[in-house]
């Protein structure tokens, strides 16, 4: 081979290289592409608070999707949350609507964003099922029939709901879902009666949690543990005030002890939030 005809096939050679090793227009589009977190759920996903008169205010930027979008964000600076969530949603709702302000359902409105941003979605969180047995309790007692039809509600639609999900989202997005802390236990403070009521609410809290962490297992949906991160059943004593350490926590993480208007309220403060927001870090793949 001639030295002209070695330096034409070796800069050939190198100009393919580049070539191959720069990246196109549409890779650099797509690198610089948004890319969505989707909060779905109840009021817990929106980041519900009571006000100084105790008027629930929704959609706060103080919630656990947005403490959790504020540190994915950080390593996907292109990340956008958007929070489909409406308080009051239980499991029968988000199916045939009534509750959302949408056109529709939630679960109508999820599938809608989720199909127009399929390839762009990277996380979708859900929190559900509460408000399918929330109106059954107090702090003075439960209603055992309307638990039993609570359960049944969640056990009948959660399945469908997860299915809608995953056939909109894809298969390759990661759905992240939550189990419960147990606001009841604060009946602990109301005397012998109320800390029977507490460990009665126990037992209800957790054969929920287990109902959940059952369809969720059979959609590989990971569960944030936040019932263990509030400690939902150590009833130690915790010193020197001589109050359960579940009870503690339930009082210091949401207003289930503040006084009135403020509370008893079940919504977590911020910490309670950020707690949340850390027992979803813990479970969350790798993106």
């Amino acid at each position: 081979m001639t030295r002209s005809r070695r330096t034409f096939v070796s800069a050939g050679l190198l100009l393919m290289f580049m070539l191959a090793a720069a990246p196109t227009t549409s890779a650099v589009a797509a690198s610089n592409a948004n890319l969505y977190y989707v909060a779905l759920g109840d009021s817990l996903s929106t980041g519900v608070q009571p006000d100084p008169n105790g008027l629930n205010r929704d959609q706060t930027t103080q919630g656990y999707a947005d403490q959790l979008y504020a540190t994915l964000v950080l390593s996907m600076p292109q990340l956008k949350l958007q929070k489909l969530g409406c308080s009051g949603e239980t499991t029968a709702t988000m199916i045939a609507g009534g509750i959302c302000p949408y056109n529709g359902s939630q679960l109508a409105e999820a599938v809608s964003f989720l199909s127009a941003k399929r390839g762009s979605v990277v996380l979708v969180t859900i929190d559900l099922g509460a408000n399918d047995i929330e109106s059954c309790g107090s702090l003075t007692g439960f209603d055992q029939a309307c638990v039993a039809r609570g359960f049944a509600s969640v056990a009948a639609n959660l399945p469908y709901i997860l299915s809608t999900l995953r056939a909109a989202a894809g298969p390759g997005v990661p759905i992240v879902a939550m189990n419960y802390y147990n606001p009841f236990v604060a009946a602990w403070l109301l005397g012998q009666a109320g800390q029977d009521l507490a460990h009665a609410s126990s037992s209800v809290v957790d054969s929920f949690n287990m109902l959940l962490g059952s369809i969720y297992s059979g959609f590989g949906v990971p569960v944030a543990d936040v019932a263990t991160t509030f400690h939902a059943d150590d009833f130690t004593i915790f010193p020197p005030v001589d109050i359960p350490l579940n009870v503690v926590l339930v009082c210091q993480w949401t207003f289930m002890c503040a006084p009135p208007p403020v509370g008893p309220n079940i919504h977590p403060t911020v910490v309670g939030y950020s707690m949340i927001s850390n027992a979803f870090l813990a479970v969350l793949p790798p993106f």
